[in-house]
């Protein structure tokens, strides 16, 4: 078995893990990032999920780095792409001129971008990247973490990687469960965190957010592109949910906010009946926009469907035997394959010419692979640290905080960021509908980082100290970079520094410093503009 030395161990290469690289070998420390599929990235790349970002993105509220992300994104399709001059020329370009974001784009557009940003580290020798491994064994003593053994996915090999710091960036939180580090999963109760929309009897690990198996979609009218009928398609075409106005394969799905049936339109110029003719299915995450090029350069736009349909919730996939777990994934591809195959030949037609749409066209090569769905679910929800500071609702949602509707968020006095998005959180494994609350632009405080025991272990995706509740707005892109790199930075701090996290935080000198490094070395925001604090993130 081979072994292996370094200073921090990130295990998990998603959106937060990379980020967290970043910051690290940005000031000289030596990383090694593991990662469960073949592309970095995780929301943005393996997982397809255009960012769900605030609406002051743009001006404010992220770090630099995650700005730069952004700007390579669109510089990427300056350079490669050949848009149309309007398009070249726009400082804001949408590639995909969807509506979830005001930069919607291919996943393999974000793996280019944050390969380049690695690049110079790899070729250094201060990085080492382990794509297809996943951590299986950690090794402790006392109140650390010593070693993790991962074992990869091709080989089978182990490898035992040793570190001073080890960064758990797995999307369900992995590392906390393998070295027995307190976390919690699921939904807790409202004796637990007082918040006023947490479970009012007792607290329920396996009531979790639905997952989602996304996919690319085209559309080549007057050609047929149907796949085979899926196994599970019989079930799937007569589910109905209790909280749900029809069959699941459907047009109608309820709108958060207010659980009304509600008619969605499939194409851009289909408008849906609440007149916002910008919120269509095949707009709303739209990655790839064929108005933006020459006539005849793009068959068809290319959108991502992680639309209500495709939310799976029948069962978790935290916390259970490894068996059910595996049950349910396939259970959210099958339930993707069913919405697929359903549009392409039950669908009733928006123009009442029939059924179906055989021209969709899953598109595995703009995602990766050949089962035609993204490299990885999409997990919303993960394992959560037992933290020295737990966010809750009443801290960021603007009728919980009861302080009048210009009260603003709580503040930290031990930020190492902010985020904004309302509380979305997706029906549950419990058959819980929607719940979709407004909030405060918020900050992210470093006590929500640092387990209550374990002395150099820290989180670095949606794990942090969140609670069911928060984590439906903890757990967005930006804010996920934002958790990495601070993770990132912190860990890089305290081994220059000879500190530990819970000294960083819990002494304002040591504090005070670490939040300067933040903002002048690494470009962080710890604060919103007053013209932004109290501008609620609503529905």
């Amino acid at each position: 078995m081979k072994e292996l030395q370094t200073e921090i161990l990130i295990v998990g290469g998603g959106t937060g893990g990379v980020a967290a690289a970043l910051a690290a070998l940005r000031v000289g420390r030596r990383v090694i990032m593991t990662e469960v599929t073949d592309w970095i990235g995780g929301q943005l790349t393996a997982q397809a999920v255009p960012p769900d970002e605030h609406p002051w993105i743009e001006a404010t509220g992220c770090t630099r780095s995650y700005r730069q992300l952004r700007e390579g994104i669109r510089r990427y399709y300056r350079e490669y792409y050949p848009l149309t001059l309007a398009a070249q020329r726009d400082p804001l370009l949408n590639p995909g001129a969807g509506t979830v974001s005001a930069i919607c784009h291919e996943p393999r557009v974000s793996l280019a971008v944050l390969q380049g940003m690695l690049a110079p580290f790899v070729s250094g020798g201060q990085l080492t990247i382990l794509l297809e491994h996943r951590p299986v064994a950690a090794e402790s003593q006392g109140d650390r973490v010593l070693a993790v053994t991962l074992e990869d996915a091709r080989t089978g090999d182990q490898t035992i990687i040793h570190a001073a710091y080890i960064l758990d960036a797995t999307e369900k939180g992995d590392l906390l469960e393998l070295a027995g580090i307190e976390h919690m999963i699921g939904a807790e109760s409202q004796a637990e965190t007082g918040e006023p929309n947490a479970l009012p009897g007792g607290p329920d690990p396996l009531d979790q957010q639905a997952i989602s198996w996304c996919f690319a979609l085209d559309y080549l009218p007057g050609e047929n592109h149907v796949i085979d009928r899926p196994e599970d398609y019989g079930f799937w075409s007569s589910y109905q949910a209790p909280f749900w106005p029809g069959p699941h394969l459907g047009w109608c799905d309820p709108l958060p906010h207010s659980l009304e049936p509600h008619r969605r339109g499939i194409f851009f110029n289909e408008s849906p009946d609440d007149g916002r003719d910008d919120f269509t299915l095949w707009v709303f995450r739209r990655i790839l926009f064929a108005g933006h090029y020459p006539e005849g350069t793009f068959r068809s736009d290319i959108t991502l469907v992680n639309w209500p349909q495709l939310d799976y919730w029948l069962g978790p996939v935290i916390g259970v035997s490894p068996d059910e777990q595996r049950r349910h994934e396939r259970g959210a591809a099958q339930l993707a394959y069913s919405l697929l195959y359903w549009m392409q030949t039950d669908a009733p037609r928006h123009d009442g010419s029939g059924y179906g749409y055989p021209g969709l066209r899953l598109r595995g090569d703009v995602v990766g692979t050949t089962h035609g769905l993204a490299k990885h679910l999409y997990i919303r929800e993960a394992r959560r640290i037992q933290a020295e500071f737990t966010v809750c609702e009443q801290h960021i949602g603007v009728k919980a905080r009861g302080l009048g509707s210009t009260s603003g968020a709580a503040v930290f006095a031990d930020s190492v960021g902010v985020g904004s998005y309302r509380i979305d959180l997706h029906p549950s494994t419990a058959l819980r509908s929607y719940l979709d609350l407004d909030t405060f632009p918020f900050q992210i405080p470093l006590g929500a980082l640092i387990p209550k025991r374990v002395e150099n272990v820290l989180p670095a995706c949606k794990n942090i100290g969140s609670t069911h509740i928060t984590n439906g707005c903890y757990r967005l892109h930006p804010v996920e970079w934002n958790i990495g790199e601070a993770a990132g930075a912190l860990a890089a701090h305290c081994i220059e520094q000879g500190l530990t996290p819970r000294q960083v935080r819990n002494q304002e000198p040591l504090l005070h410093d670490f939040q300067m490094r933040l903002r002048n070395q690494l470009g962080f925001v710890l604060e919103w503009p007053h013209r932004f604090a109290r501008a609620a993130f609503t529905i």
